[in-house]
């Protein structure tokens, strides 16, 4: 049907552009043959394009419609591939994001709160954590302000780390052990002496302590200094006899602490432990803590599944295929579309077509685990092609077979055949640069480039006759001229004659 349709458009093309050719053919000769008799010499600005229009009218108006379609036909292609690809990207943005994936849940996320990790099984969690005290940091300051001018002193400050003891109420360090670290030596010369200068000198040296300064409402200002979480992350500061204002320590007198280095204390289903973060993600497998407070009550860790996230990514996955597959339906319409004889086009179309009843959960099961859309629900429409969801049948399936849903749509390291790498799988072969869409733009661009080379051809090819066509006439005009002269010579030499006898 395709071929009498194209056969019938080009025979209406010949027709017409036959047509235009006859009448300005018959214009150029009418247009001579009313310059020569009447005498007045051939208008060559009229005669001589008129008749090259004649002569390359059918050639550029079957090249200019050859140039058209092939443009339509690359946009189209275009189209096609950044619809799969942006979707594509859609689907795997969201797979990874997590949202798709059974969740943790906490009872109380004033005391802690939870995250899945990437591709964690989470169904049937179930633990209860209680939070008997949360990681803390070492932290101490100067003991008295300075001026943010003056110079505290110079000399060498040694930072070490490691375990402390402290007096009950945290303020005062009774005991330090080193640890297995270096210890830090940093060096204040009189260029770096004031405690802005001190404080990024602490900091450029990633000794595990930082430095700030606090500015009293005078002006002055007193030097803080902060360690990390845990109990093992305790630190001195050790200063030579120009910066022993700043030692942090057994016995020191020039800083306060404020706080001491501690672990975080929890108990998980009976059993005492210890994190030096309040960050936990080694505890529970698949799952992130952060802890929050202390509580004597115990907190519930149980796993949630998302349904109503699901529930709408199905809607929402077959919304889009819809909208691709009216793109690529229309692109390859036997009669009127632009991609109706490109291969890569239909191999798209017959991908999209069959997702439904692709498999995307691994396995074999007996059960009436669901393994394809078209068993969670997502049918197609007979009557308009469309894919669509039966609401009923997928909310049965997500309460009767949860993890196989959430299989398809958020794969673990285990199951890697999910939706999204199902489409990245259609992606890869519309976009081959051997038989996809790639290899059709390649194709329709290598014609586009000979199609302008033609045109620029025939655009020569069109100057060289008009310049060949006005010497022609030019020199047939002054002929005319010269026989009109003789004839001119003649009438009067007849009417002389005419006149003596």
């Amino acid at each position: 049907m395709s071929t009498v349709t194209s056969t019938t458009t080009t025979a209406a093309t010949t027709t017409t552009t036959k047509t235009a050719t006859q009448s300005a053919t018959a214009a150029a000769a009418q247009s001579l043959f009313t310059s020569l008799n009447t005498g007045s010499g051939v208008d060559l600005s009229t005669l001589v394009p008129g008749l090259v229009e004649a002569q390359f009218a059918a050639r550029t108006a079957a090249l200019k419609a050859k140039s058209e379609t092939l443009t339509t036909q690359i946009s189209a292609v275009a189209k096609l591939k950044s619809g799969i690809t942006d979707f594509n990207s859609a689907l795997k943005s969201l797979t990874e994001g997590g949202t798709l994936a059974t969740q943790p849940s906490s009872s109380n996320s004033a005391v802690l709160t939870a995250s899945g990790t990437p591709g964690a099984k989470l169904a049937g969690l179930s633990k209860s954590i209680t939070v008997n005290a949360l990681a803390t940091a070492q932290t101490a300051a100067t003991a008295t302000s300075v001026s943010k001018t003056a110079s505290i002193g110079t000399g060498t400050l040694t930072i070490t780390l490691g375990t402390a003891t402290y007096s009950a109420d945290g303020k005062a360090m009774n005991g330090f052990t080193a640890g297995s670290a270096t210890p830090i030596d940093i060096t204040i010369d009189a260029e770096n002496a004031t405690i802005d200068k001190i404080a990024a000198k602490i900091n450029a040296a990633n000794a595990g302590v930082t430095a700030s300064v606090v500015t009293n409402a005078d002006g002055s200002a007193y030097l803080a200094m902060k360690g990390k979480t845990g109990a093992a992350q305790a630190f001195t500061v050790s200063g030579t006899d120009g910066l022993s204002a700043l030692n942090v320590g057994t016995g020191a007198t020039g800083t306060r602490l404020s706080g001491a280095a501690a672990n975080a204390k929890l108990t998980v289903d009976g059993i005492d432990v210890e994190r030096a973060s309040n960050t936990v993600d080694d505890l529970v497998d698949g799952v992130k803590l952060t802890l929050v407070s202390a509580s004597s009550t115990p907190v519930t860790l149980g796993a949630a599944l998302p349904t109503t996230a699901l529930t709408s990514v199905v809607s929402d996955f077959v919304s889009t295929i819809n909208s691709m597959m009216t793109d690529v339906k229309a692109a390859t319409d036997p009669i009127t579309g632009d991609l109706r004889s490109d291969a890569a086009a239909k191999a798209l179309q017959r991908s999209l077509q069959s997702i439904t009843l692709t498999k995307v959960v691994p396995g074999s099961f007996t059960d009436g685990t669901p393994t394809t859309l078209a068993e969670i629900g997502v049918t197609t429409n007979e009557k308009t092609g469309a894919l669509q969801v039966d609401t009923k049948r997928l909310s049965e399936v997500l309460t009767k077979y949860p993890d196989a849903v959430e299989a398809m749509f958020a794969p673990s390291s285990s199951n890697l055949m999910g939706l999204s790498a199902q489409l990245g799988k259609i992606q890869l072969a519309a976009s081959s640069t051997t038989y996809g869409l790639d290899a059709s733009t390649k194709r329709l661009n290598e014609a586009q480039s000979d199609t302008t080379q033609a045109q620029d051809k025939l655009t020569d090819q069109r100057e060289t006759t008009t310049t060949r066509m006005t010497a022609q006439f030019a020199s047939m005009n002054s002929k005319v001229s010269a026989y009109k002269s003789v004839q001119s010579f003649m009438d009067q030499q007849i009417k002389m004659w005419t006149k003596d006898s």
